[in-house]
């Protein structure tokens, strides 16, 4: 079966043919560290998982990059807001991030690159666009010229010569054209800066990111993910950079994932309608967060409301419960027990599974051909209490390739009730000590942060309670 992905450069879907065979290079644009992660950034996330996953189940040698952005406009704002150093505040929820993704099974990235680490890479990639004369500077800060790039707004739509003319963008009477965008900012009292030929200042967001995909995947590469709402001025940027500094195509395929709505609006950190990754698996549980956002096409937009969280939660049960009551089957070696049956079933929901996965990763046919094999595995449990040992073997085979390897839901139920113990033993733990809080007993509730801490967990008391994590 051929792979065809709709590819956001050009509109359309196309067949999927990687530029080494037998490798995929991937970059994902991870988050912005100045705060929680809201599930609306996990959406984006997951669905990149899903992807990697399921070209590893192609047979591809996946390489996935997803940074980390510790330095812009926004982090700095959060920085001087809280009195905390840039760096701290990157470290906190970088780790908070990393987190929030084990928890719902994402993969770590191969590379997690931090902006604020790569600033030589950024200086040479803008010093190169200087050089070739796409990039200009003045007082201190260097500009793109988007004029200068011929093919500027062929992912967007978004042409220059329209954005020169009509964009509502802030006048700024020092650049070339009003939609010229910074490459490096010149410092500002109170920020965090670093030396440059154009003196101490920082990194534009949209360099940082045509700088560390390029150095980890190199001048041309695969696969770039993101939301919708990346597509510009962010994507169109660095296709703009990338290829002005490189003279060469900067990616092959654009794939964009739709919002997560609450309500039917955008989720966002500014319109404030947002839930915390944390809050949300915290709430509905991590498994049932990440079968829900599986069983969304990545480019149909959804509401995160409990009405759907419900219906994907009594979908999973069913799913999980079907495979743990497969495993309790008895074995036998037998040849004359009948399987041929449920064996074809099982390689008919495999077909339909594949084919929906081609067909632009369309996981709500995949997870609709898993659900219906329940149905089938459950008619054979109702009258066989025994199975031949390889027909289970591959049945079982098969269910973990797809359920666990590709849709990255863990189906080993023993796993599931201890991580349940050992959140319900936390918060009994914290309780304990909120009422040792309370009667003042400070020597016992220190003692109990410190044991805790040294196995890893740690505590952090908050106007809303007392919070617990395991450090990655």
């Amino acid at each position: 079966m051929v792979l065809k992905v709709f590819n956001t450069l050009g509109g359309r879907k196309e067949e999927f043919i990687p530029m080494n065979e037998g490798e995929v290079r991937m970059y994902v644009c991870g988050p912005t560290v100045y705060d929680f992660t809201h599930i609306g950034n996990a959406r984006a996330f997951i669905v990149a998982d899903i992807i990697h996953r399921y070209l590893e189940y192609k047979g591809y040698n996946v390489t996935h990059v997803s940074n980390v952005t510790d330095i812009d406009d926004k982090t700095i704002k959060k920085a001087k807001e809280t009195g905390v150093s840039l760096q701290k505040l990157g470290e906190k929820y970088t780790d908070a991030y990393l987190e929030d993704i084990a928890e719902l099974n994402v993969k770590k990235p191969d590379v997690n690159p931090r902006a604020t680490q790569h600033i030589t890479e950024i200086i040479k990639l803008i010093q190169t666009l200087i050089d070739r004369g796409y990039a200009y500077q003045v007082d201190g800060d260097v500009y793109y010229d988007i004029l200068k790039f011929e093919n500027y707004g062929r992912l967007s739509g978004n042409k220059a010569e329209a954005l020169k003319m009509g964009a509502r963008i802030e006048v700024d009477p020092r650049k070339k054209n009003p939609a010229d965008f910074a490459l490096w900012k010149s410092e500002e009292q109170g920020e965090s800066a670093w030396i440059s030929p154009w003196g101490f200042g920082r990194p534009g967001w949209h360099v940082e990111c045509s700088a560390m995909s390029t150095k980890y995947l190199g001048e041309s590469f695969d696969i770039h993910m993101g939301g919708i709402d990346l597509i510009f001025p962010h994507h169109e940027n660095e296709i703009a950079q990338s290829e002005a500094a490189t003279g060469k195509p900067f990616v092959k395929y654009w794939l964009h994932n739709e919002w997560l709505t609450i309500d039917g609006k955008k989720m966002s950190k500014s319109l404030g309608n947002f839930i915390t990754t944390r809050d949300a698996t915290k709430k509905y549980g991590s498994q049932v967060v990440r079968f829900f956002l599986a069983s969304v096409h990545y480019r149909s937009p959804v509401d995160f409301n409990n009405t759907n969280l419900r219906q994907a939660k009594s979908k999973l049960d069913t799913l999980l419960g079907t495979i743990k009551n497969f495993e309790a089957l008895n074995e036998r070696e037998d040849q004359t027990v009948e399987n041929e049956t449920i064996l074809q079933e099982v390689e008919k929901a495999k077909q339909r599974f594949e084919e929906a996965m081609d067909d632009d990763f369309n996981t709500p046919l995949a997870t609709s051909a898993l659900l219906d094999l329940t149905k089938e595995i459950n008619k054979f449990i109702e009258s066989h209490t025994e199975m031949k040992t390889e027909a289970k073997r591959k049945i079982a085979e098969t269910l973990r390739d797809l359920v666990e390897g590709v849709l990255g839901i863990e189906t080993k139920t023993e796993r599931l009730e201890q991580t349940k113990l050992v959140d319900d033993l936390l918060n009994l733990i914290i309780e304990i000590r909120q009422q040792m809080r309370e009667g003042k007993d400070w020597q016992m509730t220190d003692k109990i942060r410190n044991k805790l801490q040294n196995i890893g967990i740690t505590l952090e008391d908050t106007p809303k309670g007392t919070r617990w994590k395991i450090k990655v």
